[in-house]
């Protein structure tokens, strides 16, 4: 009853898919029939994200890169310490993560590396989830791989931790009983109430939300996919979060890196 419901609504707000949704060629923002989520953005969105000194998502990449070189620590060090010019060091990161830790046995997102490095090899605390420090590096780092294409590993260590971001893709949950697939794979281009839905693209993340006026992570979009279900999101850090985050690099494959992307 409560699918129909959901679906009832889905179809009389959007019907068949935009006008808008099959405007033009959208060059490198689509590869293979799959599109970025800038594809389904407003015409100021997109404009707003193209400008460097309009895309708000600058803010966190100036802080990231002063941070960048801050020395921090019992150890007296910096990122910049171990890795020198992040615009070589770091170019081709945030196309391929997560990665597996072979020597842990985990994968890990860029984020998590991060606090890695930070406690390591630095002597400092780590940032917590969600906080300005970690998303301005996290920004920071991946847009040194501004418009490379995603391309993750999800065979041999990763594979594990791939089919297990697929079952949770692929899961119904919560009172809406509803899966991510049903969303982004098979109504997107429809409107859902006043948001577009897209094909829920991850390679713009860390990404500033006009509805939350905000840059923020993945995690923190794929928890509000899971309230706007119903469903009681996972715990902030969770295992789940990085392995759901590898199944949608997958699917964004080829696609570029937006960082810092901008969506409604």
């Amino acid at each position: 009853m409560i699918i129909a419901r959901v679906a009832a609504l889905v179809l009389a707000t959007c019907g068949a898919l935009s006008a808008f949704a099959d405007e033009g060629e959208w060059g490198r923002y689509a590869v293979d029939g799959r599109r970025s989520g800038y594809t389904y953005a407003a015409s100021e969105t997109r404009a707003m994200q193209d400008d460097e000194f309009e895309n708000p998502g600058s803010i966190w990449l100036a802080k990231g890169e002063d941070l960048w070189g801050t020395v921090e620590g019992s150890k007296g060090k910096s990122c910049a310490s171990c890795h020198g010019d992040a615009a070589t060091s770091m170019r081709g990161v945030g196309a391929r993560y997560p990665v597996v830790d072979e020597k842990r046995g985990k994968l890990m997102n860029v984020e998590q590396r991060v606090n890695l490095c930070r406690v390591g090899a630095m002597g400092a605390a780590a940032w917590p989830t969600e906080s300005e420090a970690l998303l301005a590096m996290t920004t920071f780092v991946k847009h040194q791989s501004l418009n490379m294409p995603v391309s993750p590993v999800v065979d041999g260590a990763a594979a594990p931790f791939f089919a297990k971001g697929k079952a949770i893709y692929e899961t119904r949950r919560g009172q809406l009983d509803l899966a991510c697939v049903h969303c982004h794979e098979m109504n997107h281009g429809n409107m859902l109430r006043a948001q577009r839905l897209s094909e829920g693209m991850s390679n713009g993340f860390p990404a500033y939300r006009l509805k939350w006026q905000a840059l923020g992570s993945l995690q923190r979009r794929m928890s509000g996919c899971m309230r706007d279900v119903r469903a009681e999101p996972y715990p902030d850090g969770a295992e789940e979060y990085v392995d759901l985050e590898l199944y949608l690099a997958w699917r964004a494959r080829g696609l570029p890196v937006e960082t810092p992307a901008v969506r409604n």
